[in-house]
This record gives C-alpha cells, structure tokens and sequence, in this order.
C-alpha cells in the first residue's frame, strides 16, 4: 500500500516498504564490503597444516617386546596388532568396531583401552599388554586358569577383553568388592550373558591370591 505526501496529498513515490527493502539491501551490501578486509586478514594469519598420507615404519612396544610394522596415520591399533604385526596377535578380537563392547581390551600404560578406537601412532614407544601378554595355553595366568576353571566364557570373543580387564582390575584394587568388580568390568559387554561366571572367576583369583598373601 502506498503512503501519501503530506504536503501534496498525492500518493508518495517511495513507500515504506521500498524503503525498508532498500535500506536492507544497503546494510547488507555495506556488511560484505566491511567483512571483505577481514577475510583477507584471516587468510594471512591461517597456520599450515601438515597433511599425513602414505604408511610408515613404526614401532611398537608389545607384550615387552619391539615390534615393527608399517601402517598408515589412521591406522587402529587392534588392525595393526591382528593384520600388521608378523606373526600377528590375534587374541584381541575385533568385535563392534566402536569402543562399544570391550572385546579388544589392552593396555597401554598399564590401563585398560580400547584398542579400536586407539591409533596405532599414538603408542609408539608405550607399553602395550594384549592378552597374549598374560599368559599361553602352556602356562596361563590366574586370571585365565580361573575363567576356564570357573567355566567363565561361552562363544569366547568377549573373553581375551575380560581377561586383559579383570587383570587392571584386580591390580587397581585387589579386595574389590562383587559391586566394585561389576564397576570396574562395566567396560566389557558379554552377548551370551556368562556374567556370573566370569563375577565368579575373579573372586576365585581374589581368594587364591589371599591365601598366598597368608602363607596358607
């Protein structure tokens, strides 16, 4: 709707909605040609970053010893442990892929991690402990002689996982109680449901350990 001049009585030339439309294309018209010089500023201050591509030779400190293996930036470690690493280290189980259900469980530094969301480049030179680690079918840790003793594994994809964690766990804290032990193994997911058995076999390594404390 147009306005009318107050001092002719005629009908205005400009409405107020022409004008507002034309004061908006000004103001953003004058907005892009103020931004302009900082864009360019921005340009000149944007730091380099240095693209990785390609594989490279690495190594890695597992199980106490060096291991070489070539991998790419985005690599995981569990694909190097299970596909780089000759002879490979296939007792870290590649499960869900996603840091969802604890199968691939080693250690770095002495603490449990997930070892497909871990970059293989990030542990050079870190101790890393795979349930390899622990012990063999010839001469088994505890944790390991008591999950076959207390019948603590069904399918045995989450089992490397549960052993490598309750291994931290009972050295985090050796007189856990049954709540702190289903705390500290919460990381660790179990599709055939083998809870109690495994609940069963770190009690089992809690008690052994005790009596050995004792002398009894």
């Amino acid at each position: 709707m147009r306005e009318m001049d107050p001092s002719s009585g005629e009908p205005s030339a400009i409405s107020r909605r022409s004008f507002l439309k034309g004061a908006t294309q000004v103001a953003a018209a004058g907005g892009i040609i103020g931004a302009a010089p900082a864009s360019e500023q921005d340009a000149e201050v944007e730091p380099e970053v240095e693209t990785l591509s390609g594989s490279a030779s690495m190594e890695l400190l597992v199980n106490g010893k060096s291991r070489s293996v070539e991998v790419e930036p985005r690599t995981t470690l569990l694909h190097a442990l299970r596909n780089e690493m000759k002879p490979p280290l296939t007792g870290t189980k590649e499960v869900c892929g996603t840091g969802s259900c604890g199968a691939c469980t080693v250690l770095i530094d002495g603490q449990p991690a997930y070892s497909c969301l871990s970059l293989a480049v990030t542990c050079a030179g870190r101790p890393i402990t795979t349930v390899e680690g622990f012990g063999s079918a010839d001469a088994m840790s505890d944790v390991q002689q008591s999950f076959c003793d207390k019948d603590g594994m069904m399918c045995g994809f989450c089992t490397p996982g549960f052993v490598v964690a309750t291994h931290a766990a009972l050295d985090r804290a050796p007189k856990a109680s049954l709540d702190e032990l289903k705390y500290e193994l919460s990381g660790n997911f179990c599709r055939c449901g083998t809870y109690p058995h495994v609940f069963d076999a770190a009690q089992a390594v809690q008690k052994d350990r005790a009596r050995g404390e004792d002398g009894r």
